[in-house]
């Protein structure tokens, strides 16, 4: 079920995602630790991606209060997102 999602042709290209989603999400919990260490330590962090392009802002959003976002973009938007 998985590979019949849009940009997933054959086994190859679904691990291929997987492997880029893996790696974001690394990347923006990297991202969170080291932000957590500059605050205890009272130095100043300047993160490596932008706010809008971090892995919680697109791929699990919060509102204000800390709650889930139901509408995340995904198929054709996230694809947009992306590419653009």
């Amino acid at each position: 079920v998985l590979r019949k999602e849009a940009g997933c042709a054959t086994e190859l290209d679904y691990a291929e995602q997987i492997s880029w989603i893996l790696f974001l999400k690394y990347l923006d919990d990297l991202e969170t630790d080291r932000e957590s260490k500059a605050s205890l330590t009272g130095e100043k962090y300047e993160p490596l991606l932008d706010e809008p392009y971090r892995w919680k802002s697109w791929a699990y959003p919060r509102d204000e209060k800390g709650e889930l976002i139901k509408t995340a973009a995904v198929g054709d938007d996230l694809i947009a997102f992306v590419s653009g």
